[in-house]
């Protein structure tokens, strides 16, 4: 009987959909959080326990959970694990994966696998803590984790960019990076996002802007003060047409209500979107920029490109109508194309959302038939009646998930 792990649902690419029936396994309530040992700078939650929750109590006592997705407020610990999930601090910080020390988890036969210590260096035997992260419950069921903290930055300092130009915008990013600042975030967000946030909130933004640099640094006060005027410094250089430092928290929340405002305003554009997640080189932000661009053009559809332009993690996101048949089919069409023009230029399909169904088909493409096989041949040997989230990340020959 299929089995399929489930903490909010709040993933972007299929994986918890039982699309072929089974159990549901949801973990939502098992969502204690078991321990903050200070002396070993670790929390341990189990696998319900929401993100932003087990970030608060850790921060509440002066230590710091840097990965954070943007549904943390909704997503569970077990599911970002299961995903590896990003977010914004990535640049600086990590991904999930990064942070997790041991797992318990549950596997196919039912046995409890406890892996993994509160060891700064664990080099024995294979590494199963990090086989298990980002394998979508393909492998075993992630019942607790144990993630290691960091101490709490002392200070935040927030700037958003504007310029007149998207290609300037990403060429901007690596200039800000070989300055000596590496930002906890670094943002981008297109003409399209900043029509439709400020259409949706009116906290007026500058509509003739081709697009917005969000850049953050944090640490202590001095250094982070410091570096935000250096990355000021840097983007004036490269033609930023406007810079607004924030002076305090609250001016820093402000600038960031145009970036989490973005989602909920595509909606006036068209009925439904598509959040793609593709990664690339550094180096090749301008470039997969330009072919986000033209891939627009070419299928006739808005495509509104924002993300964590320090790490590479661009997320364009196709809008359509679902009722319009024809559309739709070009929306299939440019998503592969999107993944074509990622791999091209180095990069791959995901960034932190993860393949689930929805990446399954473009798999191979970026991987190779060989690391197919090899992830078959662990899959068959956790999970040998293939009952752990059957369906999911590895590619089934001849089968076409639609949207």
């Amino acid at each position: 009987v299929p089995i399929i792990p489930r903490g909010m649902a709040s993933g972007l690419a299929a994986g918890a959909v039982p699309y072929n029936g089974g159990l549901v396994l949801n973990l939502t309530r098992l969502n204690a959080l078991l321990e903050i040992d200070h002396e070993n700078m670790t929390a341990t939650a189990q696998a319900g326990a929401i993100t932003a929750n087990l970030a608060a109590a850790v921060e509440a006592e002066g230590l710091f959970y840097p990965p954070d997705p943007a549904s943390i407020r909704q997503s569970t610990l077990g599911g970002n694990v299961a995903c590896n999930a990003g977010g914004p601090r990535c640049l600086k910080y990590g991904v999930t994966g990064d942070y997790v020390m041991a797992l318990e988890a549950v596997l196919a036969d039912g046995r409890v696998l406890r892996t993994g210590n509160k060891c700064i260096k664990n080099v024995t035997g294979y590494d199963l803590v990090h086989l298990l992260v980002g394998s979508e419950g393909t492998l075993a069921v992630i019942t607790e984790v144990t993630v290691k903290l960091l101490p709490k930055p002392e200070a935040k300092r927030t700037a958003l960019a504007i310029f007149e130009d998207i290609a300037k915008a990403s060429a901007v990013v690596n200039d800000i990076l070989l300055s000596g600042v590496l930002p906890s975030t670094l943002e981008i967000v297109d003409e399209t996002a900043i029509h439709c946030v400020e259409e949706y909130m009116s906290l007026g933004l500058d509509c003739t802007a081709d697009a917005m640099l969000l850049v953050e640094t944090d640490g202590a006060p001095e250094v982070a003060g410091s570096e935000i005027e250096r990355v000021a410094e840097v983007c004036r250089q490269a033609g930023a047409k406007e810079i607004q430092v924030a002076r305090d928290s609250a001016e820093s929340d402000e600038l960031w209500r145009a970036r989490r405002s973005i989602s909920p305003s595509l909606g006036r554009v068209r009925p439904n979107k598509l959040g793609e997640d593709i990664v690339v080189p550094r180096s090749a932000i301008p470039s997969m920029v330009a072919r986000i661009k033209r891939i627009s053009t070419q299928y006739d559809l808005p495509i509104v490109i924002f993300g964590h332009a320090g790490d590479g993690n661009l997320h364009p996101n196709i809008l359509f109508d679902k009722r319009d048949a024809e559309e739709t089919e070009r929306v299939e069409a440019a998503v592969q194309a999107l993944f074509e023009a990622a791999i091209e230029l180095g990069g791959t399909l995901s960034g932190e959302h993860g393949v689930g169904m929805l990446k399954r088909p473009y798999l191979e493409t970026a991987l190779g038939p060989l690391a197919i096989e090899v992830m078959r041949g662990i899959k068959h040997a956790l999970d040998p009646k293939g009952i752990l989230n059957p369906g999911k990340v590895l590619p089934v020959e001849s089968t076409r998930t639609s949207i």
